[in-house]
């Protein structure tokens, strides 16, 4: 592998190591046997488990936006099989599809968590502006069709953290106190 190939590794070890364990419960070490490297060689391309964490949230932002510009792609070409009839609409199906992936999920939640430190908090304030200012420019959503699209999507993350079962379309608050 090449040392690009390795980062993009040990990242994607890192994304399942921190999903469960956050910035503070992840172990570096374990990142590194996932990934069959020495622990000193994550650091030696990271710097420091902090600075792995941020490139991991990084990479999180990346994938949503990639997968919301892909659904507008293929929406606007006519090749959208989910019946979309906007841009938001496409890039919604889109994010129900990455909430699948809970592990990327539980990421999201991660890094919310770790805002407290103000480098996590930057990288995701960084993340969210790029994420919101794409979502408006491929969509030419109004502010309140931003708003809506937004509290949604957080809506959803909540559901599929907790394990809402059934379509976000039938969610009721019954449905989220079940299993209390």
């Amino acid at each position: 592998m090449t040392a690009d190939e390795r980062r993009d590794a040990i990242v994607a070890a890192a994304t399942e190591e921190f999903a469960t364990g956050g910035l503070v419960g992840a172990s570096v070490d374990a990142i590194a046997r996932r990934v069959g490297v020495s622990q000193p060689y994550v650091f030696q391309l990271f710097g420091t488990k902090k600075d792995l964490f941020l490139a991991v949230t990084r990479s999180c932002f990346d994938r949503i936006v990639l997968a919301f510009e892909d659904s507008v792609g293929r929406w606007t070409r006519g090749e959208d099989e989910d019946d979309c009839n906007s841009a938001l609409h496409a890039m919604g199906h889109a994010y129900y599809r990455l909430l699948e992936d809970r592990t990327l999920l539980m990421l999201q939640m991660q890094s919310y968590a770790a805002c407290s430190d103000p480098d996590v908090r930057n990288v995701v304030r960084a993340g969210w502006r790029r994420l919101y200012s794409r979502v408006a420019e491929i969509s030419g959503a109004s502010t309140d069709e931003l708003h809506q699209f937004f509290a949604n999507g957080m809506l959803l993350n909540l559901g599929a953290a907790i394990g809402v079962p059934g379509k976000t379309s039938d969610w009721t608050v019954q449905l989220f106190e079940e299993g209390v």
